[in-house]
This record gives C-alpha cells, structure tokens and sequence, in this order.
C-alpha cells in the first residue's frame, strides 16, 4: 500500500444503517411533501377551484380542505369586491392623472358632446368560469377580464347616454342612467358566460366640454334659482292652502248654521201665520179688527204727541189751540 493512500474500512453493519437513515430521511420528505401536498387553505376573500387529471372537479369555499397530491390542482380565486374606474378601465377609485378630454367625451342624443366618468364594482361569482371562459396562458387573467369588463362597459354606457340629451345626462337623469347600465353591462356579462358579477355602477364626473362649462354653469345657476323659487312658492302654497280651506269651512259652517236659523225662523211665522189663518177663518171681522189694533197700538206706541178726534167732526179747525201754536 502507498503511503499516501488511506484506506476507509466499512463495516457491515454501519452501511445498512446508513443506508437506514437515507431512505427513512427520503421517507419522512415524502410524506412531509405529501402532508403539504394534500391539504391548502382558502382564505375569506378566495374560492378554490381544483382540477383533477387536469379537469374541473369541484369549487372550495374558505377553509382548510384535502386534495390528492400530484393528482388534483387548486387554483385559487379572488371573490373580493374590485372597483374599475371607467372608461380609462384603471383598477381603483382614484382617476388618473394625466387624462385627455376627448378620450372620456360621449355623444349625447340631442347631438352634444359630455364629459362622462364612472365606477364599476364587480367580483368573481363562478370561478370555474372566470378561470375558464376566456383563458390566456400568455396575459395575466385578471388583467383580461378587466380589459373585458372596460370594453363592454364602455360599450354599454356610449349607448345609453346617446339615448338622452345632455342636459337629462347631466343632471336628471344620472341615476336612472346608472340603474340602466348596471343591467345591461350584467346582461352582456352573462352572455359572454364569464363568472362575473356587476354589484355596483355609479356615474362620477358627468360635466360639459370645457369650452361650454361656463355657459352650462350659468344655465345650471338659472336652474337652482328656478327650483328655489319653485320651492319657497310651494312652501308659501303649503301655508296658506290649509288656513284657505279652513276659512272657506268656517264660512261653509257659518252659512249652514245660518240656513238652519232662518229656516226655523221662516217655519214659526208660517206656524205663527197658520195659527192667525185659523183663527181668522173662525171669526173673520173679530180676528180683522184685532189685528187691526195690534197693528195701531204698535205704531202709536213710537209716536209722542198724539191727537185724537172724533170720526164723526166735520172740521179740524175749531178743536186746536191754534193761537199756542204760534206762540
């Protein structure tokens, strides 16, 4: 043997037990691997889709699940609500910075032309489809269903505010637009069969081309005062209405109350007539010289200096004191 050669001896005994050790440490690695393998979590906010043989199988809800290792797939999903700012199709609700006019003007139906921004809410309500529907291996899928999303929303919305005129865009109109558009945008969504769902979908900055904002500013000033003095009006009419009509019921009582008198009082001098009838058609030449002097005694009752003669003189002259008179 050289001198410089060292010579190992290997026993029997300490081979197998290393060799022992080896497979039991490649053991415990693979059943480690198939532990972690064989179970995932899903979060809240995430669904699971798991493909088996490379086709789908079933979908998971949050929570710790089991799958078969390097047999089945989980592919997770976000759920979460996402917000797209349109029509520049940004995630988010913040616009960007450096935006042109007319990339976000739209034709209104009376030919005008508006400035028209809005948000989109939307979140994933199938995973199997979302995943699958409209699969690129080269892009990444939410950034594709994104662009999908901005295009049919655009879509939608160009649609819709060329159906009013600007002036309904700008102001009447703008949630009746935002109803009628989070229904289409989900219709053609459905269509498309992507797993998508339109939670929500508000107008933000609906404004005039900036050459005509002034103008549009003094017409919407003219508005508010109209719809101010429209308002005072009303509130003046709720006032005075309730105190008219309670005038007019007093007044409607009052006269009925009236009629009603009169009406008595009309009745008893019939009744007071009919009885005096009655009586007259019983003793007519009494009941006549009766009345006759109830009606006399009720004028000379109002007269002071009374003179009475008898019906059978010839002449005045010789019974006044004409000479008293003169004094």
């Amino acid at each position: 043997m050289a001198p410089n050669e060292i010579q190992i001896e290997f026993r029997r005994e300490d081979v197998v037990k290393a060799t022992k050790l080896i497979v039991g440490g490649f053991l415990l690695l693979a059943v480690i691997l198939l532990v972690t393998r064989s179970m995932y979590t899903v979060q809240p906010s995430e669904q699971a889709v798991v493909l088996r043989f490379g086709k789908y199988h079933s979908t998971s809800v949050m929570g710790l699940h089991f799958c078969i290792p390097f047999v089945d797939e989980v592919l997770k999903v976000e759920v979460r609500e996402r917000t797209l700012r349109l029509p520049f199709g940004v995630e988010g609700e913040d616009r960007p910075v450096a935006v042109k006019e007319e990339d976000v003007l739209m034709l209104t139906g009376d030919l005008n032309a508006a400035v028209v921004e809005w948000a989109l809410q939307w979140q994933v309500a199938d995973p199997q489809k979302y995943l699958f529907t409209f699969h690129r291996d080269q892009v990444d899928q939410d950034q594709f269903l994104q662009y999908i999303i901005t295009a049919v929303s655009r879509t939608v919305m160009n649609r819709l505010v060329g159906d009013y005129s600007i002036g309904e865009v700008l102001t009447s109109k703008r949630e009746e637009i935002s109803f009628k558009a989070t229904e289409a945008t989900q219709q053609l969504l459905d269509r498309y069969d992507c797993g998508i769902r339109v939670t929500n979908l508000q107008l933000q900055r609906v404004l005039p081309p900036e050459q005509v904002r002034a103008s549009y500013a003094a017409i919407n000033e003219a508005d508010q005062t109209r719809d101010k003095l429209e308002n005072e009006a009303q509130k003046e009419k709720n006032t005075l209405l309730p105190q008219a009509q309670a005038e007019r019921d007093k007044a409607i009582r009052e006269a009925e109350g009236y009629a009603a008198r009169r009406r008595s009082e009309v009745k008893g001098e019939i009744d007071a007539l009919m009885v005096q009838y009655e009586q007259f058609a019983k003793a007519p030449e009494e009941t006549r010289q009766r009345l006759y002097l109830e009606a006399l005694e009720k004028v000379m009752s109002n007269v002071e200096n009374k003179t009475i003669i008898d019906s059978d003189l010839q002449q005045l002259l010789p019974l006044l004191n004409l000479s008293e008179g003169s004094k």
